[in-house]
Protein backbone atom coordinates (compact mmCIF):
# COMPACT_ATOMS: atom_id res chain seq x y z
CA UNK A 1 0.00 0.00 0.00
CA UNK A 2 1.49 3.48 -1.17
CA UNK A 3 0.93 6.34 1.09
CA UNK A 4 2.74 8.88 3.75
CA UNK A 5 3.78 8.06 7.33
CA UNK A 6 1.55 9.97 9.75
CA UNK A 7 4.83 9.52 12.49
CA UNK A 8 3.04 11.53 15.16
CA UNK A 9 -0.05 9.54 15.28
CA UNK A 10 -0.19 6.32 17.84
CA UNK A 11 -3.05 3.70 17.32
CA UNK A 12 -5.04 1.77 20.37
CA UNK A 13 -7.26 -0.59 20.19
CA UNK A 14 -10.34 -1.20 22.38
CA UNK A 15 -11.48 -4.85 22.96
CA UNK A 16 -14.13 -6.71 24.51
CA UNK A 17 -17.79 -7.25 23.95
CA UNK A 18 -18.74 -4.04 25.85
CA UNK A 19 -16.76 -1.79 23.45
CA UNK A 20 -19.35 0.02 21.12
CA UNK A 21 -21.77 0.72 24.10
CA UNK A 22 -18.53 2.29 26.12
CA UNK A 23 -17.51 4.50 23.13
CA UNK A 24 -20.89 5.48 22.55
CA UNK A 25 -21.24 6.65 25.79
CA UNK A 26 -18.66 8.81 25.59
CA UNK A 27 -17.67 10.13 22.55
CA UNK A 28 -19.11 13.00 20.30
CA UNK A 29 -19.93 10.78 17.30
CA UNK A 30 -21.99 7.73 16.60
CA UNK A 31 -19.79 4.50 17.04
CA UNK A 32 -21.92 2.28 15.69
CA UNK A 33 -21.10 4.11 12.30
CA UNK A 34 -18.02 2.50 12.10
CA UNK A 35 -18.44 -0.22 9.51
CA UNK A 36 -16.37 0.03 6.73
CA UNK A 37 -15.31 3.91 7.01
CA UNK A 38 -13.69 6.11 9.15
CA UNK A 39 -15.36 7.81 12.46
CA UNK A 40 -14.08 11.39 13.69
CA UNK A 41 -14.81 12.09 16.57
CA UNK A 42 -13.89 13.99 20.50
CA UNK A 43 -13.63 13.15 23.79
CA UNK A 44 -14.68 16.21 26.01
CA UNK A 45 -15.01 17.52 29.71
CA UNK A 46 -18.40 17.04 31.61
CA UNK A 47 -18.49 21.26 31.08
CA UNK A 48 -18.08 20.34 26.93
CA UNK A 49 -14.69 20.94 26.48
CA UNK A 50 -12.53 19.58 24.14
CA UNK A 51 -10.17 16.80 25.55
CA UNK A 52 -9.06 14.86 22.45
CA UNK A 53 -9.97 14.17 18.99
CA UNK A 54 -9.63 10.83 16.94
CA UNK A 55 -10.49 8.51 14.50
CA UNK A 56 -12.28 5.41 15.10
CA UNK A 57 -12.51 2.29 12.85
CA UNK A 58 -13.99 -1.00 12.82
CA UNK A 59 -12.70 -4.46 12.96
CA UNK A 60 -13.51 -7.73 13.80
CA UNK A 61 -12.69 -7.82 16.98
CA UNK A 62 -11.92 -4.65 18.29
CA UNK A 63 -12.13 -0.80 17.34
CA UNK A 64 -9.15 1.29 16.53
CA UNK A 65 -8.39 4.58 18.12
CA UNK A 66 -6.03 7.15 16.18
CA UNK A 67 -5.18 9.43 17.81
CA UNK A 68 -2.18 12.25 18.14
CA UNK A 69 0.49 10.72 20.46
CA UNK A 70 1.02 13.26 22.48
CA UNK A 71 -2.38 12.79 23.88
CA UNK A 72 -2.61 9.30 23.67
CA UNK A 73 -1.82 8.17 27.06
CA UNK A 74 -3.81 10.92 28.88
CA UNK A 75 -6.51 9.15 26.60
CA UNK A 76 -5.79 6.15 27.61
CA UNK A 77 -5.61 7.22 31.45
CA UNK A 78 -9.14 8.90 30.65
CA UNK A 79 -10.72 6.00 29.22
CA UNK A 80 -9.58 4.07 32.21
CA UNK A 81 -11.00 6.03 34.08
CA UNK A 82 -14.71 6.04 32.42
CA UNK A 83 -13.82 2.03 32.14
CA UNK A 84 -15.49 0.81 35.62
CA UNK A 85 -17.05 -2.42 35.20
CA UNK A 86 -17.31 -2.37 31.13
CA UNK A 87 -15.77 -5.40 29.52
CA UNK A 88 -13.53 -3.99 27.53
CA UNK A 89 -9.92 -3.75 27.10
CA UNK A 90 -7.65 -0.57 26.05
CA UNK A 91 -3.65 -1.28 24.70
CA UNK A 92 -1.70 -0.81 22.08
CA UNK A 93 -2.69 -1.95 18.01
CA UNK A 94 0.76 -2.08 17.19
CA UNK A 95 -0.22 -0.31 13.40
CA UNK A 96 1.26 2.11 11.93
CA UNK A 97 -0.80 5.10 10.05
CA UNK A 98 -0.39 5.61 6.34
CA UNK A 99 -2.46 8.42 4.70
CA UNK A 100 -2.16 9.93 1.17
CA UNK A 101 -4.22 12.22 -1.26
CA UNK A 102 -5.95 10.47 -4.08
CA UNK A 103 -8.71 7.68 -4.26
CA UNK A 104 -7.78 5.49 -1.31
CA UNK A 105 -6.17 1.92 -2.31
CA UNK A 106 -7.36 -1.53 -1.24
CA UNK A 107 -7.79 -0.99 2.95
CA UNK A 108 -7.52 2.25 3.38
CA UNK A 109 -10.78 5.44 3.79
CA UNK A 110 -11.77 8.43 3.16
CA UNK A 111 -10.64 11.23 5.91
CA UNK A 112 -14.31 11.69 7.07
CA UNK A 113 -13.28 15.52 7.87
CA UNK A 114 -12.63 16.60 4.32
CA UNK A 115 -12.17 15.44 0.91
CA UNK A 116 -9.15 17.41 0.39
CA UNK A 117 -7.17 15.42 3.12
CA UNK A 118 -7.53 12.30 1.20
CA UNK A 119 -7.27 9.13 2.82
CA UNK A 120 -6.06 6.82 5.90
CA UNK A 121 -4.60 3.37 6.39
CA UNK A 122 -3.31 1.18 9.35
CA UNK A 123 -0.65 -0.98 8.67
CA UNK A 124 1.82 -3.24 10.69
CA UNK A 125 4.26 -1.74 9.33
CA UNK A 126 5.30 2.21 8.94
CA UNK A 127 5.16 3.62 5.40
CA UNK A 128 7.82 6.23 3.69
CA UNK A 129 8.27 9.91 5.28
CA UNK A 130 6.26 11.99 2.36
CA UNK A 131 6.63 15.34 0.96
CA UNK A 132 2.99 16.51 0.92
CA UNK A 133 2.40 20.16 2.69
CA UNK A 134 -0.67 18.49 5.18
CA UNK A 135 -0.44 21.96 6.77
CA UNK A 136 -1.42 23.44 3.53
CA UNK A 137 -4.20 21.50 3.27
CA UNK A 138 -5.46 22.50 6.53
CA UNK A 139 -5.02 25.83 6.22
CA UNK A 140 -6.56 26.31 2.86
CA UNK A 141 -9.79 23.82 4.21
CA UNK A 142 -9.91 25.94 8.01
CA UNK A 143 -9.05 22.12 9.30
CA UNK A 144 -8.00 22.37 12.85
CA UNK A 145 -4.89 20.20 14.14
CA UNK A 146 -4.86 18.72 17.62
CA UNK A 147 -2.49 20.45 20.37
CA UNK A 148 -2.50 23.74 17.86
CA UNK A 149 -6.10 25.15 17.01
CA UNK A 150 -7.53 22.58 19.28
CA UNK A 151 -6.91 23.66 22.90
CA UNK A 152 -7.44 20.80 25.74
CA UNK A 153 -10.00 22.22 28.44
CA UNK A 154 -10.31 25.55 26.53
CA UNK A 155 -11.70 24.62 23.03
CA UNK A 156 -15.48 24.42 22.12
CA UNK A 157 -15.55 21.94 19.25
CA UNK A 158 -18.79 23.85 17.38
CA UNK A 159 -16.47 26.87 17.60
CA UNK A 160 -13.89 24.80 16.18
CA UNK A 161 -15.75 23.39 13.21
CA UNK A 162 -16.50 19.67 14.09
CA UNK A 163 -20.00 20.08 12.76
CA UNK A 164 -18.37 20.78 9.55
CA UNK A 165 -15.63 18.03 9.66
CA UNK A 166 -18.50 15.70 10.86
CA UNK A 167 -17.13 14.96 13.89
CA UNK A 168 -20.43 15.20 16.24
CA UNK A 169 -23.70 13.60 16.04
CA UNK A 170 -26.99 15.51 16.83
CA UNK A 171 -28.74 12.73 17.31
CA UNK A 172 -27.11 9.85 18.77
CA UNK A 173 -27.86 10.72 22.55
CA UNK A 174 -26.09 11.27 25.59
CA UNK A 175 -21.59 11.42 25.78
CA UNK A 176 -19.86 13.05 27.75
CA UNK A 177 -20.23 17.30 27.36
CA UNK A 178 -23.47 16.62 24.87
CA UNK A 179 -25.82 19.02 27.05
CA UNK A 180 -23.32 21.55 26.42
CA UNK A 181 -22.41 20.92 23.16
CA UNK A 182 -26.05 20.42 22.10
CA UNK A 183 -27.27 23.94 24.01
CA UNK A 184 -24.28 25.65 22.00
CA UNK A 185 -26.21 24.09 18.65
CA UNK A 186 -29.37 25.11 19.24
CA UNK A 187 -30.23 27.92 21.20
CA UNK A 188 -27.18 29.84 20.70
CA UNK A 189 -25.34 31.75 17.34
CA UNK A 190 -21.73 31.41 17.65
CA UNK A 191 -19.82 34.34 18.00
CA UNK A 192 -16.66 33.26 17.42
CA UNK A 193 -14.70 30.29 15.70
CA UNK A 194 -11.95 29.07 13.29
CA UNK A 195 -11.57 30.63 10.60
CA UNK A 196 -9.33 30.89 7.54
CA UNK A 197 -7.35 34.36 7.11
CA UNK A 198 -5.18 36.03 4.74
CA UNK A 199 -2.25 36.92 6.06
CA UNK A 200 0.82 39.49 5.31
CA UNK A 201 3.75 38.57 7.20
CA UNK A 202 3.93 35.96 9.98
CA UNK A 203 3.86 35.64 13.61
CA UNK A 204 4.19 32.74 15.98
CA UNK A 205 1.55 30.91 16.52
CA UNK A 206 -0.15 32.14 19.62
CA UNK A 207 -0.27 35.43 18.83
CA UNK A 208 -2.87 37.67 19.72
CA UNK A 209 -5.16 39.33 16.64
CA UNK A 210 -6.28 42.59 17.72
CA UNK A 211 -8.25 44.86 15.39
CA UNK A 212 -7.56 48.29 16.59
CA UNK A 213 -6.98 48.40 20.11
CA UNK A 214 -9.47 45.43 20.56
CA UNK A 215 -8.72 41.97 20.64
CA UNK A 216 -10.24 40.16 17.80
CA UNK A 217 -8.86 36.62 18.67
CA UNK A 218 -5.34 34.44 18.20
CA UNK A 219 -3.36 33.51 15.30
CA UNK A 220 -2.83 29.51 14.53
CA UNK A 221 -0.73 27.33 11.98
CA UNK A 222 0.04 29.25 9.00
CA UNK A 223 0.81 28.09 5.17
CA UNK A 224 1.14 30.12 1.43
CA UNK A 225 -0.11 33.26 2.81
CA UNK A 226 -2.95 32.41 5.24
CA UNK A 227 -3.43 31.13 8.25
CA UNK A 228 -5.74 29.90 10.66
CA UNK A 229 -7.50 32.27 13.19
CA UNK A 230 -9.80 31.77 16.06
CA UNK A 231 -11.81 34.85 15.90
CA UNK A 232 -14.28 37.32 17.43
CA UNK A 233 -16.60 37.39 14.15
CA UNK A 234 -17.93 41.24 14.81
CA UNK A 235 -14.05 42.69 15.47
CA UNK A 236 -13.42 40.65 12.08
CA UNK A 237 -14.69 42.95 9.30
CA UNK A 238 -11.60 45.09 8.16
CA UNK A 239 -7.67 44.81 8.52
CA UNK A 240 -6.36 42.71 11.76
CA UNK A 241 -3.16 42.84 13.10
CA UNK A 242 -0.76 39.74 14.43
CA UNK A 243 2.95 40.94 15.70
CA UNK A 244 3.74 42.62 12.85
CA UNK A 245 1.21 41.07 10.22
CA UNK A 246 -1.65 42.00 8.99
CA UNK A 247 -4.74 39.64 8.73
CA UNK A 248 -7.59 39.87 7.14
CA UNK A 249 -10.73 37.69 6.68
CA UNK A 250 -10.18 35.00 4.01
CA UNK A 251 -13.76 35.23 2.09
CA UNK A 252 -12.42 32.94 -0.85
Amino acid sequence: MQGEAASNRTVLKITGEDRVAFLQGLVTNDVRQIDGRLVYAALLTPQGKYLADFFLAGTEDAILIDVKTGIAEALIRRLSMYRLRAKVGIEPAGLHVLRGLGAPPPGAFPDPRDPALGWRAYSPVPGPEGATDWDAIRVAHCIPETGIELIPDDTYILEAGFERLNGVDFRKGCYVGQEVTARMKHKTELKKGLATVRIDGAAPVGTPVMAGEKPAGVLFTQAGGRAIAFLRFDRAAGPMRAGAATVTLDDG
